[in-house]
């Protein structure tokens, strides 16, 4: 049986409470080692390298390997009982669970693009192609909650582009 949207949702909760313990973390480390500040204030290249290496891989990370057939379920969805299958009923490969977490964390990844350029540009004249990046964003998330929502299966687009479904385990 398909795992609701709020079962999903709450199991996504119950990891974001793990992955925000890890960004105090970093952000306690910045200030233990005020020279790693120095990385976010140079080059929009450099700061945006670093938000990913800091951030967006790890998270990443723990989602492609506990949710694959290696960890079977995150933390979240362990809690709640629920896990991610293919469309056939199988664990999940670690590239497909790659995919999956690049497509469903891409509106997360962007705002940290558009963030860091916004920063940069300050009171400066914001280029049109900054609002529509701000636009995807949210088409991107409200599609991903609608789909999960009112698909049959309750699939999010991701995972419908990723073969993949949310089921209680």
């Amino acid at each position: 049986m398909n795992a609701s949207f709020w079962l999903r949702f709450y199991a996504f909760l119950i990891d974001y409470i793990i992955i925000f313990i890890y960004l105090i973390f970093i952000l306690l480390t910045g200030f233990l080692f005020p020279s790693m500040q120095n990385l976010f204030n140079g080059s929009v290249i450099i700061a945006q390298l670093t938000g990913f290496l800091l951030v967006t891989l790890p998270v990443s990370l723990y989602f492609i390997i506990s949710d694959s057939y290696v960890g079977k379920q995150s933390i979240g969805k362990k809690k709640v009982g629920i896990r991610v299958v293919t469309n056939n009923g199988e664990a999940t490969s670690i590239l497909r669970m790659a995919f999956r977490t690049l497509l469903k964390f891409l509106p997360w990844e962007l705002s940290h693009f558009l963030a860091f350029r916004l920063i940069h540009i300050g009171e400066g004249e914001v280029p049109f192609i900054y609002y529509l990046i701000g636009i995807l964003i949210y088409a991107l998330m409200f599609g991903y909650i609608l789909s999960a929502i009112f698909t049959k299966r309750k699939q999010s687009i991701y995972d419908i582009l990723t073969k993949t479904q949310v089921v209680k385990a």
